[in-house]
């Protein structure tokens, strides 16, 4: 027979709950999306330099076109790179 120390029960593993998602634009009273902010356009940013979705960032539809019309320009004028292999 099992021992009461062996015994393992089919449950669900607790998992932490996450921080719920916000837009740090909203939060911050952030107005203005600056291209010349290259290294707060690259929070937005994954390893290969595309742009993180809204699901991830939690920005809203607003900010998150601003930011990335402003990652746009800021590659435009080389302050981004269009593709890269370790950005951060």
């Amino acid at each position: 027979m099992a021992k009461a120390n062996e015994i393992k029960y089919l449950t669900a593993i607790k998992q932490e709950k996450r921080a719920k998602k916000f837009c740090r634009f909203k939060k911050y009273g952030i107005k203005y999306v600056d291209y010349k902010d290259a290294e707060f356009l690259k929070k937005f940013l994954n390893e290969q330099g595309k742009l993180f979705p809204r699901r991830l960032t939690g920005n809203s539809l607003k900010f998150q076109r601003k930011v990335s019309q402003a990652v746009k320009k800021a590659r435009q004028m080389a302050l981004l790179p269009y593709v890269t292999d370790l950005l951060k």
